[in-house]
C-alpha cells in the first residue's frame, strides 16, 4: 500500500460516480431535454466508463511492472509467468461475474473487462510503441468494420435491449462490435491505459505536458467534429440521413467512432493529471482522502449502485419516468451514502467487500 498512486484511487472515485449518475439517468427513464442539468449529465456519458477503463490498463502496467523490467535469472521468469496467470484468472472471473450480472444489469461492463485482460495478457510485454499502435490500430478497425456488418443488428434502440444476446453469434456480434463497450475500439482504451501506466506519473513535468497534449486533442477534436456536422448535415436530403450524419460525425459514444474515442481518451487523461495533482497538493484534506478509500472500494459500488441503489427504487416504484433533477439527486445521494460506507469499511480493513473476495480468488 506504500506505493500506492492514490491520485488514480481518486480518478477512480470520479469515474465510478460520473458512470451512476449516468446509469441513474438511462434507468430511470429521463426524457430529452435542453437543460443545463440534462446536457451536463450528456458529457458524462461515455467517458466516465473510458476513464475507468483507462484506470484498468494503469493498473494491469502497475501490476506488471516488475517482471517487465528487464532481468536475468528463474525469478523472473517465474514472476513473469505468475502475474500472467493472475491476469488471465481476472479475465476470466470478471467474465463469469459479468455475464452473471447482465441478467439484472444488461449494460454490464464487467464481462468487458474480462475480455480486455485476456487480451491484455498477449501484449503485456510488448514495447510502447507496439502499445500505442495497437491502440490506435484497435480504434481504427471499428470504422471498418461498420462498413461490412450492420452495427444495429439485434439493437432494440427504444428500449436499448440488445436480443439474442446468449447466442454465440450473438454474443461474440455484442464483446467485439456492437454491444455497448465492444472490443473494437473500446479495447483501445485499455492498450493506452497500459501505455500511460508505464510513465512516471509522478513527475511534475510529464503531467504538465501530458495536460497540455490532452487539452489540444480533445479541443481540436471536439471543433473538427463540430465543424464537419454544420457542414455536412444541411446537405442531408432527409431527416434520416441526417439523424445517421450526426451519428457518424459526433463524439458521442454510439457508435464508437475514432473521434469518440480520441475525445474521451484526452477527457480521461485531464481529469487523471487533476486528480494526481489533487491527492499530492491536498493529501491532507479529510475530503480528498474520503474520495480516496471510494476509489478503492470501485468494484464493490458499482455492483452495489445497481443492486442496492436501483433496486430500492424500483421497489419503491421510483425507477420510470422521473426528471432529469431527481435522477441526478438520487445519484448524488447513493454516491455520498457510498463514499460514507468505503471510509468506514476501510477503516477495518486494506480494500472493499468485493475487491477482497476478488484479490483472493485471482491470487
Amino acid at each position: 500500500m506504500k506505493n500506492r498512486i492514490t491520485g488514480l484511487d481518486l480518478a477512480r472515485a470520479f469515474a465510478i460516480f460520473g458512470m451512476v449518475i449516468v446509469n441513474f439517468k438511462i434507468s430511470m427513464g429521463v426524457k430529452n431535454g435542453d437543460g443545463i442539468l440534462y446536457s451536463l449529465t450528456g458529457l458524462l456519458e461515455g467517458r466516465a466508463a473510458a476513464l475507468f477503463v483507462i484506470l484498468a490498463g494503469i493498473g494491469i502496467s502497475l501490476f506488471t511492472t516488475k517482471f517487465r523490467v528487464k532481468s536475468e535469472g528463474i525469478a523472473q521468469n517465474i514472476l513473469s509467468k505468475q502475474r500472467r496467470f493472475s491476469l488471465l484468472k481476472r479475465g476470466l472471473l470478471l467474465i463469469v461475474i459479468g455475464l452473471s450480472f447482465t441478467t439484472v444489469w444488461e449494460a454490464d461492463i464487467l464481462h468487458f473487462y474480462g475480455v480486455y485482460f485476456l487480451l491484455a495478457t498477449l501484449i503485456v510485454h510488448f514495447s510502447n510503441k507496439q502499445l500505442l499502435i495497437i491502440a490506435i490500430m484497435t480504434m481504427l478497425i471499428f470504422p471498418v468494420l461498420l462498413l461490412f456488418f450492420d452495427y444495429e443488428k439485434n439493437w432494440d434502440w427504444t428500449t436499448l435491449v440488445y436480443h439474442n444476446f446468449w447466442t454465440v453469434q450473438g454474443m461474440v456480434r455484442h464483446i467485439f462490435y456492437n454491444g455497448f463497450h465492444p472490443v473494437f475500439p473500446w479495447f483501445a482504451f485499455l492498450v493506452f491505459g497500459m501505455w500511460l501506466g508505464r510513465q512516471n506519473l509522478s513527475s511534475v513535468p510529464f503531467q504538465k505536458s501530458c495536460l497540455l497534449y490532452a487539452v489540444l486533442l480533445l479541443v481540436i477534436t471536439e471543433l473538427l467534429s463540430f465543424s464537419s456536422m454544420n457542414y455536412l448535415m444541411p446537405l442531408a436530403e432527409t431527416k434520416a440521413q441526417a439523424i445517421e450524419l450526426e451519428a457518424l460525425l459526433s463524439t458521442s459514444m454510439l457508435p464508437p467512432m475514432p473521434q469518440y474515442i480520441l475525445s474521451a481518451t484526452s477527457s480521461a487523461v485531464i481529469v487523471i493529471i487533476i486528480c494526481l495533482y489533487l491527492a499530492t497538493t491536498f493529501s491532507q484534506s479529510r475530503l480528498i482522502q474520503w474520495l480516496i478509500q471510494t476509489g478503492r472500494c470501485a468494484l464493490t459500488i458499482y455492483i452495489a449502485h445497481v443492486i442496492v441503489g436501483l433496486g430500492l427504487l424500483e421497489v419503491t416504484g421510483n425507477l420510470s419516468d422521473q426528471t432529469i433533477a431527481y435522477s441526478v439527486s438520487s445519484a448524488l445521494f447513493f454516491c455520498v451514502l457510498s463514499t460514507v460506507m468505503s471510509v468506514a469499511w476501510l477503516n477495518y480493513f486494506n480494500s472493499g467487500p468485493l475487491e477482497m473476495v476478488f484479490r483472493k480468488l485471482t491470487s
